[in-house]
């Protein structure tokens, strides 16, 4: 047998068997409890941020968000397709770089073989031409020395005619002679 007091608001006990249990009594306004009027708070809250067209406000600011992120995107895109050309162009002329690089090299290479040919053809022009004047001076001594030599020779020759002639002939054996001649010279 259970006592019990009803007030509303207050706490109501029941007492069983010497042990007390205790109740609590929710509080309720207009016949709906705290977990109503929250949901109904939430609904109304929905319910203005629908009026006040909040959700298109965030979408629309989600979209512009979103059509920026697309205008970089299209932008780093742009950017890429230039880096890339760039690149392309850079590579392009590193290869053409390298190209006139081989290019000059065998030009230098060919030009030096030229050179060298020229210089030998040269070379070989002047130690031919050299050795001429040299064989050309060696000649022209020869012939001086053969001619010192023949008249040498004939200086000697005539200072050894004279020397015999002088021994051997007397103005008499001349007179004979140059007589003979000239008899011969008649006839």
């Amino acid at each position: 047998m259970a006592n019990h007091a009803e007030t509303p608001g207050a706490m109501n006990a029941v007492v069983e068997h010497g042990a007390a249990v205790e109740h609590h009594v929710e509080p309720s306004a207009l016949g709906l409890g705290p977990g109503a009027w929250a949901a109904l708070a939430m609904i109304v809250f929905l319910g203005i941020l629908v009026y006040k067209k909040v959700p298109g406000l965030i979408v629309g600011g989600l979209d512009k968000q979103i059509n920026a992120i697309r205008k970089q995107l299209d932008e780093a895109k742009v950017l890429r397709a230039e880096a890339e050309k760039l690149r392309a162009e850079y590579a392009a002329k590193i290869a053409n770089a390298e190209k006139d690089a081989a290019s000059m090299v065998e030009h230098a290479k060919t030009e030096a073989a030229a050179i060298v040919a020229k210089a030998e053809a040269d070379a070989a022009t002047t130690i031919t031409r050299r050795e001429k004047m040299a064989s050309d001076k060696i000649a022209a001594a020869e012939r001086a020395a053969i001619d010192d030599l023949r008249a040498k020779a004939a200086e000697a020759a005539t200072a050894a005619a004279r020397n015999l002639i002088a021994r051997n002939h007397s103005a008499g054996a001349d007179k004979a002679l140059v007589d003979g001649a000239i008899a011969g010279l008649v006839n």
